[in-house]
């Protein structure tokens, strides 16, 4: 089993920055070849793909975040980071990290075997 626990959201006016941080606990060392991502859900919309990483470290990014946001993970620490610049107000949402058994990360939240509680983020104009 892994447990991820997310940090590092807030509020922010736009134009600003946010870096979000997923720890692993548990059978972390599966994490090093482990597909995994970041997620977002605003009220009343479905959980959204916003960036993924695969065990090799090869990124995907939503067409919505790219250049603005990035993925990257620390191995030894077992730690997934999404740094966030030039934030906008509809990037207000709960953003989630997430795991799977695969070392291919996918866009798609089904694909997942292992989720965080959530981090708020909120972007005032």
């Amino acid at each position: 089993q892994v447990q991820l626990v997310e940090s590092g959201g807030g509020s922010v006016q736009a134009g600003g920055s946010l870096r979000l941080s997923c720890a692993a606990f548990g059978y972390t060392y599966s994490t090093y070849y482990m597909g995994m991502g970041w997620f977002r859900q605003a009220p009343g919309k479905e959980r959204e793909g916003v960036a993924t990483i695969n065990s090799d470290g090869s990124t995907k990014y939503a067409d919505s975040v790219k250049g603005r946001f990035t993925i990257s993970k620390d191995n030894a620490k077992t730690i997934l980071y999404l740094q966030m610049n030039g934030l906008k107000p509809e990037d207000t949402a709960m953003y989630y990290c997430a795991a799977s058994h695969l070392t291919i990360a996918t866009m798609s939240p089904t694909g997942y075997n292992y989720w965080g509680q959530g981090t708020q983020v909120t972007v005032s104009s």
